[in-house]
Order: C-alpha cells, then sequence, then structure tokens
C-alpha cells in the first residue's frame, strides 16, 4: 500500500516556481524529443524500400516504431512520476532483475537467436533486448551500492572489488550471447561511475590496464571478432567481404557532401548499406542532410549529455548521492553508445551491433532510453522540490 501512495506524486502544480522555469530541464526535454523524431523521420526514409521487398508494405517499419515512440512518450509520463527513492530501496532487486533477463535468452522456448547472437525474449509482437533493461537496472544498483559504500570505495580495494563481482556475472552472461557491444558500454559506465565516486587515480588506471587486456584477449581469441578488427583497419581491402557494410557506409558519407543529397534521396539506403534504418542509420542521414546534419546530430547528443551531467552535478551539490550517480551512469550510457555507433559509421571503430540511442530503430532501445530520460527528468523536478522547499522552509512537502 505505501509503494503505491508513492507511485501518485503531483507533477508541475506541485511547484511554485519562479516566472520562466520550468519544473523540468527543458534543453534535456527537446534534445530527447528532438532525437526521437529525428529518428522516427529517419527511418521512415531509411526502411521503405527493405519493408516494400520484404514485407510486402514500405510502411511497415515506419508504422512499428511509431507504435514504439508513441509507447515511449507513455513510459516517460509513468516512469517520470516514480520518486527515486524507489529506485534506490529496490535497486538490489534490480540487480537481480538483469540478471534473470540475461539469463532467460539462454532458456529454450523464451530467448530468441537472431544472426547467431541469443539477445532477445520473444515478447509476442516485438522482441525484447535484454541487455538494454539489465544495463539500467546495473546502473540502479552501482548508485545504490555507492550511496551505502562510499567511504568502502574510496579508501580500499575491497570497496571496488565488491561491486565487480555482481558485474562480472553480468559480463560473463554478456559474453555468452554474445554483445561485445553492450558489455564494453556496461563496464565503462561502472568503471566510471566508480571513478566519479571517489576512485583513487592509481587503482582507476590499474583497473583499466585490467579491462583493456580482457578486451584484448577477448578480440584475439574470437575469430569472428579479429576479423571485424582487420577489416575495420581497412574496409577497401575485401570491400565485397568483410568490409563491405563498412565501405558502403562511407560512401554514404562521401555522396552526403555538405548539405546532403536531400531526404529520401539516399541511394545506398536502396540494398546497399545493410541494416541502414538500425545500426547504419546516421550514414543514411549524412548521406541525405550532409555534414551539417551530422554535426547537428553530435551537437544534440553533446547538448543531451551535458544536461545529464550537470543534473548529476546539482544532485552531488545537494548531497543527494545516489541521484548523482544514477544521472551519471545515464550520461555515461548515452554518451558511450552514442560514441561508439557514430565511430563504427564513420569507420573510426570496428562493428559492434550498438543501436544510436533515441534514434536507431528498435523497440527495446528506444523504450529503455525512455526509461532513463524519465528517471533524469524526475532527478531535476525532485532537485528543484527540494531547493525550493529550502527557500521556504514553511511550504508543505509534496508527495
Amino acid at each position: 500500500m505505501n509503494v503505491l501512495r508513492s507511485l501518485r506524486p503531483a507533477w508541475p502544480q506541485a511547484l511554485d516556481l519562479p516566472k520562466g522555469q520550468m519544473p523540468i530541464d527543458p534543453y534535456l526535454a527537446l534534445s530527447a524529443l528532438a532525437l526521437t523524431l529525428t529518428g522516427f523521420v529517419m527511418i521512415a526514409s531509411a526502411s521503405m524500400d527493405v519493408a516494400a521487398r520484404d514485407f510486402g508494405s514500405p510502411t511497415y517499419f515506419m508504422m512499428r516504431h511509431g507504435f514504439f515512440v508513441v509507447l515511449a512518450f507513455i513510459t516517460v509520463a509513468v516512469i517520470s512520476r516514480i520518486p527515486l527513492s524507489l529506485w534506490e530501496r529496490y535497486s538490489v532487486l534490480l540487480l537481480l532483475v538483469g540478471i534473470i533477463l540475461l539469463a532467460l535468452v539462454f532458456l529454450p522456448g523464451v530467448g530468441r537467436e537472431v544472426n547467431g547472437s541469443r539477445r532477445w525474449i520473444s515478447m509476442g509482437f516485438f522482441n525484447l533486448q535484454t541487455s538494454e533493461i539489465a544495463k539500467i537496472c546495473m546502473v540502479l544498483f552501482m548508485s545504490g551500492y555507492l550511496v551505502r559504500r562510499l567511504d568502502e570505495v574510496r579508501s580500499s580495494w575491497f570497496g571496488v572489488i565488491k561491486p565487480a563481482l555482481p558485474l562480472a556475472l553480468y559480463v560473463l552472461l554478456l559474453i555468452v550471447q554474445p554483445d561485445f557491444g553492450a558489455t564494453v558500454v556496461l563496464m565503462g559506465t561502472v568503471m566510471g561511475m566508480i571513478f566519479l565516486g571517489g576512485m583513487r587515480f592509481g587503482q582507476f588506471s590499474l583497473v583499466i590496464v585490467g579491462v583493456v587486456g580482457l578486451a584484448y584477449s577477448m578480440a584475439i581469441f574470437q575469430p569472428y571478432r579479429l576479423a571485424r578488427l582487420r577489416s575495420f583497419q581497412d574496409p577497401w581491402a575485401d570491400p565485397f567481404g568483410t568490409g563491405y557494410q563498412l565501405s558502403q557506409a562511407q560512401i554514404a558519407f562521401g555522396r552526403g557532401e555538405w548539405f546532403g543529397t536531400g531526404l529520401g534521396n539516399s541511394i545506398q539506403k536502396l540494398f546497399y548499406l545493410p541494416e541502414a534504418h538500425t545500426d547504419f542509420i546516421y550514414s543514411i542521414l549524412s548521406e541525405e542532410m550532409g555534414l551539417v546534419g551530422a554535426l547537428a546530430i553530435i551537437a544534440i547528443y553533446m547538448l543531451l549529455v551535458t544536461r545529464i551531467f550537470l543534473i548529476g552535478r546539482q544532485a552531488e551539490k545537494q548531497s543527494q548521492f545516489f541521484k548523482a550517480y544514477a544521472s551519471y551512469g545515464f550520461g555515461f550510457i548515452f554518451a558511450g553508445q552514442a560514441m561508439i555507433n557514430i565511430g563504427v559509421n564513420v569507420g573510426a571503430l570496428p562493428t559492434k551491433g550498438l543501436t544510436l540511442p533515441l534514434l536507431s530503430y528498435g523497440g527495446s532501445s528506444l523504450l529503455a532510453s525512455a526509461c532513463m530520460i524519465a528517471i533524469i527528468l524526475r532527478i531535476d523536478y525532485e532537485l528543484k522540490r527540494e531547493r525550493l522547499n529550502q527557500v521556504r522552509p514553511g511550504r508543505r512537502r509534496s508527495q
């Protein structure tokens, strides 16, 4: 009953803010909205010919993604009403939820295999990629752990090693799937959170060396990963084999020039560039909108991530450390996935299979991103509410 009561907080009407000030960060909300709507337009443009060939309807992917866009807005409206105290209270339980979801993909009849990877649970009308939810669970768990054990993290190796154990289990399950991209993002996120929590620089350096060594070992002992690395270094050495996808993406960038070929005028989406509406949507965007459009998307991501970290910094100033670490963790996820996806598209990184947050086609990615944005907006709202209550101590606190 107490949990149900806690899910009924008032929203903007609870804050008597000064004129011109919004209850949530407008730059964060607008940048997330801009990326989501741009993604919908670009997915519609990039997928029509493939959808017409494979499903008999050019609007197949557009309609499906449109449904998830609406669902994402509903998700933000619902999740943003959940107090952060509830997430903190059940952070350990969320860790177990993430482990269970990552393990369920291996159950026959539950998990679904696509292109040799078992990363999805069939939900009937769509496939849930469990790593997207698991990353959120790990960030919330780590935020709670850092609040409870902050002195231990800052003073000894034991405080750093303890959260490494559940992280190792997550990483093991992700590698077996296999999902190397999600593994890199998750490990980078956790290390970033621990470092911002006050981990000593010497300890952090040793951890970085160990992680880099582990990643290198994973790459050289798996033939398909080694082939990806070789093709990434020179995709034109085998433009019709291992380097085909990357070489076609580079052609898309070249055709875009400064201002692009115009919306809908991409040539590479006409069956030349595989997965044009998913992992390589940024290449199609660059072809149709040019360098100017490509840089504009990067600028929006920079604004999004900057606002997230500023909200985390404000939470730290107000001694709301769970909110601070949760913001930092989600900021690392958005920044890491955007950097890796864009790096893959431009040929600066080997292919990882990571979506571009809020922009690529994919219901799991979009809904997970919506959940993270909603939690961050809630953090910003609660921080403003606390500041306002401190200014007006006689005012009744909203629940």
